[in-house]
């Protein structure tokens, strides 16, 4: 390897600079934002039925919080069509 080969585009270019591409679904992204939206909001049902003295809220928040980690989901790997200009 020449001295000016290390000084190529390739070479000066930093690791990281695959980030900036669009995500390519990873699917341990899809199972954190689930998972942790269940347990998050499964958590927030328990407590506010501990408060209230019911027993359905966590149900509720198990939902909620799947349906916000799939909407997580499919926001962070736009899996959506964009609509630009409908008119």
């Amino acid at each position: 390897m020449s001295r000016s080969d290390c000084y190529s585009h390739a070479a000066m270019s930093s690791p990281g600079a695959e980030r900036d591409e669009a995500p390519r679904g990873d699917p341990w992204h899809a199972f954190g934002y689930i998972v942790a939206g269940v347990l998050f909001y499964g958590l927030l049902g328990w407590l506010a039925d501990q408060w209230l003295g019911t027993s359905f809220v966590v149900a509720l928040g198990i939902l909620i919080g799947a349906g916000l980690g799939i909407y997580m989901t499919i926001a962070r790997f736009d899996a959506l069509p964009r609509q630009h200009g409908k008119n």
